[in-house]
């Protein structure tokens, strides 16, 4: 996109935030959810959006300290300013569009910081619908709750139709000019108390296009809000996938056949080891046992050990399955890259990633089996040895 049509940006920040309480904690949009600052997780899905150009963040006048030890550190932080907000949240707005109307964007989109779980598909709905023409956009749910009135008394009065009602989100974009002077003419004209900004564009005649929204994209405002989003991120509830790499190389000699990944290939070399020196499954198993820091394979099977001699790699293999299991682990994906001038690897991959498959006891399309030379370069390209580079993915369960 180019910079005509990237995106300026106003990000709504000076609200107080009472009905979060513990004001000691200080403003809602400065507290810490999964370990960082609801206000930098806003920032970052914003920042981290190609088509977003100049962003103006409206902060209260005592939150400058707070502000700045939030953002502290983020990256994109060249292209954002800050501004004091009004008494409300129609005049924090019009302080942000104010602030952008120096050099103003084509669209500018309007968001709450205190909705840290916005998307860039969420942001890209919006951008499609005024890219598209649409004077403003707002991404909304189809309202999913039984909807209730009631009368003066708190007694139900009637069940209202769901059909066709929809939960407004941020942000909502629109064409600057137009909602500049719409959000002008609206502080001029009326003492309406507008709940958001396409409501305003609503009183001035501007249509507005529903673009698709995302439940999550919560705006936090209690104290539980912030509790539950705080809980939904802690690393207790992310998901543990570890990945562990590993790399082994074997020098080849005279001999009549090569074993690689557990399939036996005729070839005028072997592979010298004190196993049965397959490469492939040597670093695969490093590999693994790196997924939990189960040390490597030779603390498991020292070459030094007569009881290892020649042996078939696949104990090697399925030993670290076994500790990787015991851990807790679910192995989801196994990766093993050969390098090598010869044997051709391609007529027996389908083998390896059987074998592979067998061993792990997992799918066969959960196991990867490629192959490259080293253009002759090397002691691989001088066909002196073999190497292997594996890949293991590992998940492990909820550590408490």
């Amino acid at each position: 996109m180019n910079n005509a049509q990237k995106f300026g940006l106003v990000i709504v920040a000076a609200g107080r935030g009472e009905r979060a309480g513990s004001p000691e904690n200080g403003p809602k949009q400065y507290r810490r959810i999964g370990g960082r600052p609801v206000i930098a997780r806003t920032l970052s899905a914003f920042l981290s959006h190609p088509d977003c150009a100049e962003v103006v963040v409206v902060i209260h006048a005592d939150d400058q300290a707070l502000y700045a030890a939030a953002t502290a550190g983020l990256s994109g932080m060249a292209s954002v300013r800050t501004v004091f907000g009004g008494a409300d949240r129609q005049a924090s707005v019009r302080a942000g569009l104010q602030a952008l109307s120096a050099s103003p964007p084509r669209h500018v989109l309007i968001h709450d910081a205190v909705r840290p779980f916005v998307t860039h598909e969420i942001i890209d709905g919006v951008l499609e619908a005024l890219n598209a023409g649409s004077m403003a956009a707002l991404p909304a749910v189809a309202v999913a709750d039984t909807l209730k009135r009631c009368d003066a008394n708190g007694q139900v009065a009637g069940t209202v139709s769901r059909s066709g009602l929809f939960a407004a989100q941020t942000p909502q974009g629109f064409d600057f000019k137009m909602i500049s002077t719409a959000h002008a003419n609206a502080a001029a004209e009326t003492a309406i108390g507008f709940t958001d900004d396409c409501a305003i564009a609503e009183w001035a005649g501007l249509g507005v296009r529903l673009t698709p929204a995302h439940p999550s994209n919560i705006k936090l405002t209690t104290a539980e809000d912030i509790a539950m989003a705080d809980e939904a991120l802690s690393p207790s509830r992310l998901p543990d996938v570890r990945t562990g790499n590993g790399y082994d190389v074997h020098q080849l000699v005279p001999g009549d056949f090569v074993t690689l990944c557990g399939v036996e290939i005729p070839h005028d070399q072997r592979l010298d080891g004190h196993s049965d020196a397959d490469v492939g499954l040597h670093a695969l198993t490093d590999a693994l046992l790196a997924t939990c820091a189960a040390g490597d394979i030779g603390d498991h099977f020292p070459p030094s050990d007569p009881q290892w001699r020649g042996a078939a790699s696949d104990i090697f293999l399925a030993h670290a399955a076994r500790i990787v299991r015991d851990a807790g682990g679910v192995i989801m994906n196994a990766d093993v890259s050969l390098i090598a001038e010869a044997p051709k690897i391609g007529p027996h991959r389908q083998a390896m990633r059987a074998e592979l498959a067998r061993i792990l006891d997992i799918s066969i399309d959960r196991c990867s089996v490629k192959a490259t030379t080293n253009e002759k370069l090397g002691f691989a390209g001088r066909r002196e040895g073999i190497a292997a580079i594996a890949t293991a993915t590992v998940v492990f369960g909820h550590q408490q």
